[in-house]
């Protein structure tokens, strides 16, 4: 038995499994919030030795939906002048794309290169914070979510996320691809009530969709408009209506200008 990272209550085993196809690890359930943890990772270094896993083949289209989600969700909740911050932004795809639709996004992510964003790498810590925070299909590679959160917060009060809400009959690892067996990568799995009991934590709202798209917000949004805003169908056709000058022309001339010195404004 060990304690919840969530809400501190006591979680107890209830499944094994073989991850990477060479290391037999635990996993916990807690008994109030339902959030499964793994043992204690001693894995991840290897695990991160590639730090996009091979088997991510939905990389590219995910990054394209979620493009249009965030800007749905922008264009509803947020200053879309604003600045904004992509955390855990993975090769700097998310950030590319959210800046030829016109919004001032940069990256962060200490695992990976940037490799489509490299003039938009943030300093974080330096300058004012960002409007809002994205970090998609990152919270269940946090082995501390807590201690993570509370430095996302550092530097956005806002936090718009994705991460597979477990079934409501909670599934053994053999039962859900979610669990990451082949790469080892994810460690962390929420439910509602895990989420709800984060907000609280970090005195903010919650605003779910019930399944991938979550949002912790200083202010309260509309659940109903948050909900529409995170399909995909309803954000394609908001992404279509509204309209922001693209950022591409200017971020041309800027790598021109400064081909091998990325720097944060």
């Amino acid at each position: 038995m060990t304690n919840c990272k969530i809400c501190a209550s006591p979680s107890e085993l209830f499944a094994s499994a073989t991850i990477r196809g060479k290391y037999q690890i635990n996993y916990f359930a807690c008994s109030s919030c339902r959030f499964i943890q793994t043992e204690s990772p001693y894995w991840l270094k290897e695990a991160y030795s590639e730090p996009i896993n091979r088997s991510d083949v939905g990389y590219v289209s995910r990054n394209l939906s979620f493009a249009k989600i965030t800007k749905a969700v922008i264009t509803l909740f947020f200053d879309g002048k604003a600045r904004f911050i992509d955390y855990g932004g993975g090769w700097g795809l998310f950030v590319r794309l959210m800046r030829d639709l016109g919004y001032d996004f940069w990256r962060s992510d200490k695992f990976c290169p940037n490799l489509f964003a490299p003039d938009f790498e943030a300093r974080l810590g330096e300058g004012r914070p960002f409007e809002m925070l994205t970090t998609f299909e990152v919270f269940e590679h946090l082995p501390e979510p807590l201690d993570e959160i509370q430095t996302m917060l550092r530097h956005s009060n806002n936090i718009l996320f994705s991460t597979i809400l477990q079934p409501a009959t909670r599934p053994n690892p053999n039962e859900w691809w979610y669990y990451g067996l082949d790469h080892g990568q994810h460690v962390s799995f929420y439910t509602l009530a895990s989420l709800s009991a984060i907000a609280r934590r970090f005195n903010l709202h919650l605003s779910s969709d019930g399944c991938g798209f979550h949002l912790l917000s200083k202010k309260p949004v509309s659940p109903l408009f948050f909900k529409l805003a995170t399909r995909n169908k309803l954000a394609g056709l908001l992404h279509l209506v509204v309209r922001s000058r693209s950022l591409q022309r200017a971020d041309h001339e800027r790598a021109v200008q400064l081909p091998n010195n990325p720097v944060d404004k």
